[in-house]
């Protein structure tokens, strides 16, 4: 089944998962598409930041689209971001996810350097040349230090009409200031873990892009908003923002913690790939606290 753009909803970004001897590990990666796929999501992502992506080899990025392409098998819009430092290695992934039957990718700069906007519009409408995917541009220059201003995303657009969206990584005001530069025209999806959920949807974002820790109850608060009931969903999303608090205080908080969560609400051993930020005594007593708070995953 083909899926067309825009993507909306509530999108899962896989984490990562490693065994005791920090390999990939198959069982684990299944489980976590299994209980984001039984819990409702409307697409499954991997290869971003909550991925690990860049303690990833090529093989092992190989590996991961491989596993997650088979077991999404076609249910909701599939997705991989681009992670590389030419364009010729990010478009070497893009023919991975291609014949992976991926339904978009994700564009992520080179953590290379840090250049002017011109060179990054060049470097990403390169690749969105050699697809015929949809393409979106992450734009996260508080996270990986470099980005993109609404007008310059305006003008990558405008010279490259397959890129079609936005996976955004910023303040509900900043996400509307992109809507309104780029007059609507462009979809946004935001994910800061589910921060301001309700007033991304607000702004106009089409959905969001979140790893799996907490994402039952994003896809609470999104499926009430939806329905009408901005009271119900700002109510789902008061009762997990303490844990999303705690995780978000950092991508390398969110690796740590937040993969820590999920881990405990869905019966995983969670292991670390080196270099890491290692948990506190303090840490896993929150984690065990909010995990008990949250809840295992339920259908």
């Amino acid at each position: 089944m083909a899926f067309k753009p825009p993507f909306t909803g509530i999108h899962a970004i896989a984490f990562a998962l490693f065994d005791a001897q920090e390999r990939l590990d198959r069982a684990a990666m299944k489980r976590q598409t299994e209980i984001c796929l039984g819990l409702g999501v409307h697409g499954m992502a991997a290869l971003g930041l909550a991925t690990e992506v860049s303690k990833l080899s090529l093989a092992e990025r190989r590996t991961v689209i491989d596993w997650v392409a088979e077991d999404v098998a076609g249910k909701v819009p599939l997705a991989f971001t681009m992670f590389g430092g030419s364009v010729a290695e990010q478009v070497e992934q893009v023919r991975a996810a291609e014949a992976a039957k991926a339904d978009w990718v994700i564009l992520q700069p080179p953590m290379v350097g840090s250049f002017g906007a011109a060179e990054y519009i060049r470097f990403f409408g390169r690749i969105a040349e050699a697809t015929s995917l949809p393409v979106a541009i992450q734009n996260a220059p508080a996270y990986m230090g470099r980005g993109l201003s609404s007008e310059d995303i305006r003008e990558l657009v405008r010279q490259h009409p397959n890129i079609c969206l936005i996976k955004g990584e910023g303040p509900a005001t900043d996400i509307q200031q992109l809507i309104s530069v780029t007059e609507g025209r462009l979809p946004v999806m935001n994910g800061r873990g589910g921060l301001e959920l309700a007033d991304n949807l607000r702004a106009g974002c089409v959905g969001l892009l979140l790893a799996p820790d907490t994402i039952d109850y994003a896809l609470r608060a999104y499926n009430r908003f939806l329905a009408g009931d901005a009271e119900g969903a700002e109510e789902a999303y008061r009762e997990v923002l303490p844990a999303i608090v705690f995780i978000m205080q950092s991508i390398e908080s969110l690796l740590c913690y937040g993969k820590r969560i999920f881990g405990a609400r869905a019966g995983i051993e969670i292991h670390d790939r080196s270099p890491a930020q290692r948990p506190s005594a303090f840490g896993l007593e929150l984690v065990k606290r909010y995990a008990e708070q949250l809840g295992p995953y339920a259908a």
